[in-house]
């Protein structure tokens, strides 16, 4: 797998990643149940450092998802770990 361009920012990795939950059939409605955000809520924090380190947070506990994101994206595992480092909570 190849590595994500330099410029993109976790940000921008854990934004994408929000878009592949939403595209994967009940992952959206998991990660609202394992953290107890509204649809609502996703809309108005989609842009929080706090908000995108849940969305890697759970992707990350989640390997079938972790894994699926990956190849879609053509990305390594290893990139996730670094975007969630660059984001708030560790």
């Amino acid at each position: 797998m190849t590595r994500p361009p330099p410029d993109l920012t976790a940000d921008v990795l854990a934004l994408e990643a929000l878009g592949f939950l939403a595209e994967t059939d009940g992952a959206l409605e998991d990660f609202a149940a394992e953290t107890g955000i509204t649809l609502a809520e996703m809309r108005e924090q989609a842009s929080e450092p706090q908000f995108l380190a849940a969305v890697m947070d759970f992707l990350l506990t989640h390997e079938d998802l972790a894994r699926g994101f990956c190849m879609a994206r053509s990305i390594n595992a290893e990139s996730l770990h670094r975007a969630r480092r660059r984001l708030p909570g560790l």
